[in-house]
């Protein structure tokens, strides 16, 4: 039966699951691109957790005229000095589980924005 817009819009559970499954593929790519270490067994609200504790961060850094591009760790093996420490990310260390990591985040946004 067509929905108040004409057309037959049809929500399966296979369709929810895959939107779901497309958010999460988007946030984990975000963080990824951020340098943020996933293991893929977060859950989403830890996914959404991060994302925005890392969004909080880089907005603190650019209010006091950080470069996110310069100050952001780099993967590679090659040690780089950034501009100034308060405007690095902190990283994931192994096993560390995600609300310790966004305690850690929040600690360095509050560094950050003195």
């Amino acid at each position: 039966m067509p929905n108040a817009e004409g057309s037959h819009d049809h929500k399966t559970p296979d369709s929810g699951r895959d939107e779901r499954r497309r958010v999460e593929s988007e946030v984990a790519f975000r963080l990824r691109s951020r340098g943020v270490h996933l293991t893929g067994r977060e859950t989403d609200d830890e996914l959404v957790q991060l994302l925005d504790a890392v969004e909080r961060f880089e907005r603190v850094v650019e209010r006091h005229g950080g470069d996110l591009m310069v100050d952001e760790p780099m993967d590679s093996d090659q040690a780089r000095e950034p501009d100034d420490r308060r405007f690095v990310l902190p990283r994931r260390a192994d096993g560390e589980a995600v609300n310790v990591f966004v305690s850690r985040i929040a600690e360095a946004t509050d560094r950050a924005s003195r």
